[in-house]
């Protein structure tokens, strides 16, 4: 494993049609300790309620508001919002009234995988597709797919 660093706009793209991931780091970096996506999505955008069986998630809103989806409620976080999902919690999020940024945090490192599988799906997938291709990536899609995540 080497020191790196990354300065603002680097880093790998992921072009998901309706938003954009940047890989800051992966799996390979870290030697599968954690993995690190910035997320740009315009307002509205959101994936479906869904459960994280391998990992934890966690999330810091750069600019902008998310809406995340728990359990115990519907939580509005804007800029400077920090949120931590363990394994096994369903969730989900809503991006604000404004295009938003947020950072996504991953441990053990997952997901990487996942958004560039979606990314060369280019928008080709359905629902059952989606199940099929959260579960080769230990989770789980427990609510409806909404509009535009596809």
């Amino acid at each position: 494993m080497e020191a790196y660093v990354l300065l603002k706009g680097e880093g790998r793209s992921i072009d998901l049609g309706g938003f954009e991931m940047t890989i800051k780091a992966s799996e390979a970096e870290t030697e599968g300790k954690f993995s690190l996506l910035e997320a740009d999505e315009p307002p509205g955008f959101g994936p479906p309620l869904h459960i994280h069986h391998d990992a934890a998630e966690a999330f810091y809103v750069v600019e902008g508001e998310y809406i995340i989806f728990l359990p115990t409620g519907e939580v509005r976080c804007p800029a400077g919002a920090f949120i931590f999902i363990p394994p096994g919690i369903e969730h989900g999020f809503r991006v604000g009234e404004v295009r938003s940024r947020k950072l996504n945090f991953y441990a053990p490192a997952a997901m990487v995988g996942y958004f560039h599988e979606m990314a060369a799906a280019a928008g080709g997938l359905d629902d059952a597709d989606l199940e099929r291709l959260a579960a080769k990536y230990s989770m789980e899609v427990t609510g409806p797919v909404p509009e535009g995540y596809l």
